[in-house]
């Protein structure tokens, strides 16, 4: 059974940048450009949460509490994304288990991704 990957971003394309390189990698993968998605995950829970930390109207570090919050969903690794370097300790704070900056390399995504699939 594949393992399954939710993407977050507001960026159309990096989603579906992030979406090819992860079902080549043999996830399965869901995306949404919309953070109140993410806050609403219940069903078919993801493996791995790859959460964008400027969402649309949204602050991913602000989903990311709420996730870690709630019993459902406390347990599910999250990765932020940024492009801003200097929000790796505030994605931290906010629960996420790892950072990672764009524009990154596949192999850097891939690796993460892995270290938190279980």
């Amino acid at each position: 059974m594949k393992k399954k990957i939710l993407v977050a971003d507001d960026d159309p394309a990096i989603v579906d940048c992030l979406q090819i390189m992860l079902e080549e990698a043999d996830y399965e993968v869901k995306t949404t450009t919309d953070g109140e998605t993410v806050r609403m995950v219940k069903k078919e829970l993801p493996d791995v949460i790859l959460l964008d930390i400027w969402m649309s109207g949204e602050d991913g570090r602000d989903i990311c509490r709420y996730l870690k919050s709630q019993n459902q969903t406390k347990r599910i690794p999250i990765i932020m994304i940024s492009a801003t370097r200097d929000l790796a300790e505030s994605a931290k704070k906010a629960g996420a288990e790892d950072f990672l900056t764009k524009p990154f390399q596949m192999n850097d995504l891939l690796t993460k991704v892995a270290k938190y699939i279980q």
